[in-house]
C-alpha cells in the first residue's frame, strides 16, 4: 500500500456508518473516532475500515463523551482541539468515569510539553498531524495488544525504573540516556519481564513492521541497549534465548 499522509484540510463531508458484525461474522475491533474535521475523519475511517476496524465517529467533545459512556470501544482516537469540549478535557472526564479504553491523541501541536500534557490527561499515545495512515493503524494495533490495556506511568523491573511521562530511565537510581527507539524497545521488554520475546514480535510491535524483512535490526538494537543498561560486573538483565529471541529477566 502506498504511504498516504494526512493533511489538515477542513471539510464537513459526511461518511457512511461502519457495518457491524452479523450472524456468521466475527466482531471487528471497535474504534471511537472523535474528530471535527470531516475530511480527516472520513479518510481515517475509510483506512481503518479497510483494515478490519468498525469505526464510530463523533464530531464534538460532548458527542464523543456520550458515545464512550454509552458503548464499549477497543480503542479511541481523540483530536486534541475539539468544539465545545477539548480533547484533553474529554479524556480526563472519561478516566474519571472509569473508562479505561486506550486513547490515541491526535494533534497539530508537536512540542514536548504538548505531548506530555496529552499523556498526563490520560492518553496512551500521541500522534502529530500530518501523519501517515500506516503509522496511525499500527499505533492503534499496538495499543490494543498492550496487556490488560494497563496505563502505568512508571515501570519497575529489578533495578530498572522507567518514567513514561518524563521519558527517563534509571538503574539503581542512576540515569541512563536512551535514544527514542531504545526507549521504546526497553519499554516493551519491561512490560513483559521473564517472557520470551521473538524477533518477529519485536519487529511487529516496536518497529511496526507488517511484513517482516530479513534483518539483524533487533539484534543490533538489543546489543546497544545491553551496553547501556547491563552492569558488566553484575548479573545481566537482557538474555538471549537461543534460536528464539530475547528475555528481560528479573534478578532473583
Amino acid at each position: 500500500m502506498p504511504d498516504r499522509t494526512m493533511n489538515a484540510t477542513s471539510t464537513t463531508e459526511p461518511f457512511p456508518s461502519p457495518g457491524e458484525a452479523g450472524p456468521g461474522r466475527e466482531a471487528r475491533p471497535r474504534v471511537l473516532l472523535v474528530e471535527d474535521d470531516g475530511k480527516i475523519a472520513q479518510e481515517v475511517a475509510e483506512e481503518l475500515e479497510s483494515r478490519g476496524f468498525a469505526v464510530r465517529h463523533a464530531e464534538t467533545g460532548p458527542a464523543g463523551l456520550a458515545a464512550a459512556l454509552a458503548e464499549t470501544f477497543d480503542v479511541m482516537v481523540v483530536d486534541r482541539m475539539l468544539p465545545e469540549m477539548d480533547g484533553l478535557t474529554l479524556i480526563e472526564t472519561l478516566r474519571g468515569r472509569q473508562v479505561s479504553s486506550p486513547v490515541l491523541v491526535l494533534s497539530a501541536l508537536s512540542a514536548v510539553d504538548d505531548r506530555v500534557s496529552g499523556l498526563k490527561a490520560g492518553g496512551d499515545d500521541y500522534l502529530t498531524k500530518p501523519f501517515a495512515m500506516e503509522e496511525l493503524a499500527a499505533r492503534l494495533e499496538a495499543l490494543m495488544r498492550r496487556p490488560n490495556n494497563t496505563r502505568e506511568t512508571m515501570l519497575h523491573v529489578g533495578p530498572l525504573s522507567m518514567d513514561l511521562i518524563e521519558r527517563t530511565v534509571t538503574r539503581d537510581g542512576q540515569p541512563i540516556e536512551l535514544l527514542p527507539r531504545e526507549f521504546r524497545l526497553l519499554e516493551y521488554l519491561m512490560r513483559r519481564p521473564n517472557q520470551v520475546l521473538t524477533r518477529t514480535m519485536l519487529l511487529e510491535d516496536v518497529w511496526n513492521y507488517r511484513f517482516i524483512p530479513q534483518t539483524n535490526l533487533v539484534d543490533v538494537h538489543i546489543g546497544k541497549l545491553r551496553r547501556k543498561i547491563d552492569d558488566p560486573a553484575g548479573v545481566p538483565l537482557i538474555h538471549s534465548i537461543r534460536g528464539t529471541g530475547f528475555m528481560l529477566r528479573v534478578p532473583e
